[in-house]
């Protein structure tokens, strides 16, 4: 008996020894004690590419910094006003898919067959919750059917004509698929054809990458994200890149941080790359500016992948990287720090 005591006791005592000693997790980022966090933030984005000047005429690069502008004030005002993230998301991608300068809603590029197929994802970072759809042609707003399979379904992800059925079955607006398409898109489609080099053709405009998107933090603390695309010029056989993608395009956990990607799909989603951020917040300890950057800066740079993110962590800071010529994005704060801009200076 006393023996059979003597060895509980000592496996007791390295039982808590191993405790004391066990290797601990890291350590989260620290925040430095005169920080104060913004009351809310919103930033969003156009997409990236080869956007260099002498490519992009003034007039274009006024029209698209109003465009963007214009999106961002309309955030704005409904965070000074007191509404949610996800709201604020919807509402802002709404108004990008609107303007035909961007690869988003009316304005996206054209697939093979000279269509628009349009996709989409929302995610709520209070409830870890979040919608997509992919494929779809006639729903107005892709963002707010990705939004209602979120909110009204028990699935994540809709595709093709079940969510535009879906849809439809909730009140979204319907148009013709001619509603998506503009001209300028159809001779780009046109020039990529005639190139028959792969989906992107010469010029500024063929090189960059238009999705559109945006992360918000709002007054009450929590992060939503959204993204919505049109794809890439010249798509085929129903191509999804990672906009629809919940963790390769969009994420949002209260937690961390909030996530919205565009660039090269292929390399977004074999890279998990809005979730990667998150992790290398939540698992590694890094600020949302270093992990944002290692991602953009380093991995996906290394094997080719060309794009960028905005991010907006849980205490109001802001990350914009992109590793390419330029990236339409533009942010705002409750204290009216505003920035809209294109290039890197």
């Amino acid at each position: 008996m006393l023996l059979r005591t003597i060895v509980l006791l000592n496996g007791l005592l390295l039982l808590l020894l191993g405790a004391c000693t066990a290797p601990k997790g890291p350590a989260a980022p620290q925040i430095p004690d005169t920080y104060v966090r913004p009351r809310y933030v919103l930033a969003i984005h156009g997409g990236a590419g080869a956007m260099r000047r002498e490519l992009m005429s003034a007039e274009q690069e006024a029209r698209y910094k109003a465009g963007l502008e214009a999106a961002l004030m309309h955030g704005d005002s409904m965070l000074q006003a007191g509404a949610a993230a996800l709201d604020v998301v919807e509402a802002v991608i709404r108004m990008l898919e609107d303007d035909t300068l961007f690869n988003a809603g009316r304005g996206a590029v054209l697939t093979s067959e000279g269509r628009a197929e349009l996709d989409a994802s929302i995610m709520d970072g209070a409830r870890g919750s979040a919608g997509a759809v992919a494929g779809i042609t006639t729903i107005r707003h892709p963002i707010s059917a990705a939004r209602k399979v979120m909110d009204a379904s028990q699935h994540v992800m809709m595709t093709g004509r079940g969510a535009e059925t879906f849809a439809e079955n909730h009140g979204l607006e319907t148009v013709d698929n001619r509603f998506f398409i503009i001209p300028s898109r159809e001779a780009q489609l046109r020039k990529a054809k005639e190139q028959a080099s792969g989906p992107a053709p010469g010029g500024w405009e063929g090189r960059k990458f238009g999705t559109v998107g945006a992360v918000v933090l709002d007054a009450a603390g929590n992060l939503a994200a959204g993204t919505s695309t049109g794809g890439m010029t010249n798509k085929r056989f129903g191509r999804v890149g990672d906009a629809p993608i919940i963790g390769a395009g969009t994420y949002a956990d209260n937690a961390v941080c909030a996530v919205s990607c565009t660039g090269h799909g292929e390399y977004f989603i074999r890279n998990v790359v809005a979730y990667d951020v998150a992790a290398r917040m939540r698992y590694g300890g890094e600020s949302l500016g270093a992990a944002a950057d290692s991602i953009i800066y380093g991995k996906l740079k290394r094997i080719g992948g060309e794009g960028g993110l905005i991010a907006v962590d849980r205490m109001g800071r802001i990350a914009m990287p992109f590793n390419s010529d330029g990236m339409f994005r533009a942010s705002i704060t409750a204290e009216g720090r505003k920035e809209v801009a294109i290039y890197r200076d």
